[in-house]
């Protein structure tokens, strides 16, 4: 609004004694320029009553402005203030002090904004002496300080208030603080104000305000303090107000790296860890929030130091926005895309330094050819500052997190810079802990796929099926393993165990362990006694790693051990701190073996025992690790009813019982390494075995090989008669000379042909080369050229030679028979 010139000859109204209300002319003018608003004290300084006014245009009260010019000049503003020349209703011209307000109507009808006018009275008079010590040591405040009346209108302001208000103290003189600053908080004030003119006590308030002329909103602590005479009455207010807002922002960026420092990193997924730095950032610090990475941070081969390829190419891994749906987002997720050198990602890389960029026109211009639709974003969302900052860890580059603001009009500050790249840094530490992570892991789960079976070969004893499945990302790789082994004698032994911990040292463990199992197992120790080497092979394998500085602690672990023998279907089982095997007899309900627990491996020098129990043919045992039925929120004895539940409805494919077992006991994420293996019995009845019992006598050899005979013809095994004669011959005229009776011939038919020769003496015979004129000794080297293989197992009194062949018919055996 223009002032009009002036030429002091003016006149103006006369003194008017006002209090309460009447001390303020306030009006009200809508966005037509019609007064929908008249107070008593404006009808005391321009002498109109409110049916006279209200209604009609404000052109009434103007001495020599149109309306038009008026309303334009106010058009952008929220306040102005200013002297004008008003009309009074006798005609005469009244200059006053005004004070106008932009504000929304309070009826909401979506007319359009108000004006609020207030003026303060002419000759209104206080309570309180102006030019009192009060008012000198006021002005001398350093403090943004005010003094009020007891009628709630300003007297004083020193010049910092004039500053923070944009109005001089004349302007404000008569004024209450509502009508000052029209905001909630200036209600809330009078409102303490008064209770400190009827208390006489001090009141604090903290004050967020959005003043004239500042875009930002500021914080302010304000004290209200009682103005006393002589006689103690209270005479007045004084407002003392601090600007806290830099201490606000201070205690805001503190508390945003506090708040990173718990949520970025909390898992050991990069992809995660920087989705969540862009969540924490996106509204306190910038409005998007984009992470992109170097392309080959993910590879197996450490990161060195490189020079960056022209253009820079960057991928995408997280993003986030103050708007729904990332709509400034130019690159999509998972995508590599081109960065010009223009860019402030690519400059920062090849500077290795944070910066900040004002968007200016001519910065967006240059993007027009190398990335038009990063420049149309730009345009459309009106960015006007970025905030780039390399991610660097352990001397590593990853990648450039850019910060950009279109909603916050406020630029990017040297305080705001410090901030981002302190959320940076630490996410910068999380994503290479999360790629390091990844990379062990990766190695261990290879290390651990090539050290488990890679699948069940067929077995005469048993049909099996298996699962194994590694931990979640945050818990690790761990040592948990399964194994199905083939023994002699058509037997299978049947393993599984855990290595106590996680990642590449327990997959190790495991490795060590499973071999060393298949070791002992190859010269069929029985189970008990095979526990027993494999726990002095843990506490050897801890006692080194004791005299070792730099290696992995103590090995933990547990382990069960099983042999099925299909001619017998007796199963003989051992197990140290395991949890004990499910089983499923036809016709029954699935139970858990009761076995004696074993101590778990590594303990050294406690005993372990076995068990031995007769399997009818088709009984289904289910061992496993104790991922399987241990889970957070789950009793382990829940587990294991689980379990059998499921095995109770086990069909005829055990691929799908594994399903059914891990759909039913681990929904979600294995928390822990699960390894499963299910094993179906078969059984060799009297058409796949025949057996001979051998007098100790010389003659008896050659019956023995035409029993032999005859019963590989019954067996369609012709063309294998005469090495399995000669085997024959060669084992029962051994045991006849060196062992001790009774003497056991058997044959067992299955895939291959096994010849077994059973004594009572623990003696075991070894192969070695005759000399030439040694009339013995050639016997089992000749029976090791016409096997596939052979050896000896031990067993509680005696011990037993067995020799397998490959048959030449091919498809003759159980399958033909």
């Amino acid at each position: 609004m223009t002032q009009p010139g002036t030429t002091g000859d003016e006149p103006v109204a006369e003194p008017v004694q006002a209090d309460g209300e009447a001390a303020t002319a306030r009006a009200v003018v809508d966005a037509h320029g019609g007064l929908t608003g008249w107070s008593e004290g404006a009808r005391r300084l321009l002498g109109y009553q409110e049916a006279e006014v209200t209604g009609r245009s404000a052109t009434l009260l103007l001495a020599d402005e149109p309306l038009a010019d008026t309303l334009r000049s106010l058009a952008g503003l929220r306040r102005w203030n200013g002297s004008v020349n008003l009309r009074h209703r006798d005609g005469h011209l009244v200059r006053v002090s005004l004070l106008a307000h932009r504000r929304e109507r309070p009826s909401g009808d979506g007319s359009g904004p108000e004006w609020l006018l207030v003026s303060p009275v002419a000759g209104t008079r206080s309570e309180l002496d102006e030019d009192s010590p009060h008012g000198w040591s006021l002005t001398q405040s350093p403090c943004t300080t005010a003094l009020y009346d007891t009628e709630l209108r300003l007297l004083r302001a020193n010049a910092d208030m004039e500053r923070v208000m944009g109005l001089t103290e004349a302007e404000m003189r008569g004024l209450r603080v509502s009508e000052i600053v029209l905001d909630a908080e200036s209600d809330r004030t009078e409102d303490l104000m008064r209770r400190v003119l009827a208390t006489g006590e001090r009141q604090h308030m903290r004050a967020a305000l959005h003043l004239s002329g500042d875009p930002r909103e500021s914080l302010w602590s304000v004290t209200l303090a009682p103005v006393h005479d002589p006689d103690g009455t209270v005479r007045g207010v004084l407002l003392s107000a601090h600007n806290m807002t830099e201490e606000h922002l201070a205690r805001q960026r503190l508390a945003l790296v506090a708040e990173a420092g718990v949520r970025i990193g909390t898992t050991l997924d990069l992809t995660q860890t920087a989705q969540e730095m862009a969540d924490v950032a996106v509204g306190q610090l910038a409005d998007f929030v984009t992470v992109d990475l170097l392309p080959d941070i993910e590879d197996d081969q450490e990161l060195r130091a490189m020079t960056l390829p022209s253009p820079v190419m960057l991928r995408r891994v997280a993003n986030q926005s103050v708007l729904p749906g990332c709509p400034e987002a130019v690159v999509e997720l998972g995508t590599v895309a081109v960065y010009p050198n223009v860019s402030p990602a690519a400059e920062v890389l090849a500077s290795g330094q944070p910066l900040i960029h004002e968007v200016t026109p001519a910065g967006v211009a240059k993007w027009e050819n190398q990335a038009p639709e990063r420049a149309e974003r730009v345009r459309r969302f009106g960015f006007h500052s970025v905030l780039a900052v390399p991610m660097r860890a352990r001397g590593i580059t990853l990648g450039v997190a850019t910060f950009t603001r279109h909603r916050n009009p406020e630029p990017f500050t040297e305080d705001d810079l410090l901030l981002g790249q302190e959320i940076t840094a630490r996410a910068a530490l999380s994503i290479d802990n999360a790629r390091r992570y990844t990379r062990e892991r990766t190695t261990a789960l290879t290390l651990q796929s090539s050290l488990l079976p890679q699948g069940h070969p067929r077995q005469p004893a048993v049909e099996t099926a298996s699962r194994y499945l590694p931990a979640s990302a945050q818990a690790g790789v761990g040592g948990d393993w399964f194994d199905v082994i083939p023994l002699s004698g058509a037997r299978v032994g049947l393993v599984v165990g855990d290595v106590v911990g996680h990642g590449i040292q327990a997959s190790a463990a495991m490795g060590r362990l499973r071999a060393t199992v298949r070791t002992l197992a190859d010269v069929d120790l029985p189970p008990d006694e095979l526990m027993t080497h494999l726990d002095d092979l843990v506490d050897r394998l801890s006692a080194e790693g004791d005299d070792a500085p730099d290696s992995a602690p103590d090995i933990g672990a547990t382990c069960l051990y099983a042999v099925y023998d299909p001619v017998s279907r007796r199963c003989c089982v051992a197990r140290a701190g395991h949890p004990a095997p499910a089983l499923l007899i036809p016709g029954s309900e699935p139970f858990l073996l009761d076995l004696p627990a074993g101590p778990p491996l590594g303990l050294g020098g406690l005993p372990f025992e076995s068990t031995e129990i007769e399997l009818p043919e088709g009984s289904l045992l289910a061992l496993y690790t104790d991922g399987l039925v241990e889970a957070r929120g789950r009793d382990i004895d829940q587990g294991v009813d689980d379990l059998l539940k499921t095995l109770a409805r086990a069909g005829s494919s055990l691929e799908s019982t594994c399903d059914d077992v891990l759909q039913a006991l681990l929904p979600d994420r294995a928390a822990d390494d699960v390894a499963l293996l299910l094993a179906r019995t078969k059984a060799l009845d009297s058409r796949h075995v025949a057996a001979w019992d051998v007098p100790p006598e010389p003659s008896e050899v050659a019956r023995i090989r035409r029993g032999v005979t005859r019963q590989l013809q019954e067996w369609n095994l012709e063309e294998d008669a005469f090495v399995t004669e000669l085997v024959v011959s060669e084992l029962i005229t051994n045991a006849i000379r060196y062992a001790e009776p009774p003497i056991e011939l058997r044959l067992i038919l299955d895939r291959n042909l096994i010849c077994e020769v059973s004594d009572t003496s623990s003696t075991a015979p070894h192969l070695r080369r005759a000399l030439t004129y040694d009339e013995g000794g050639r016997g089992l080297l000749l029976v090791a050229q016409l096997s596939r293989r052979w050896g000896t197992r031990h067993a509680r009194r005696g011990k037993t030679i067995w020799a397998e062949q490959a048959l030449s018919t091919g498809d003759s055996g159980p399958a033909a028979m």
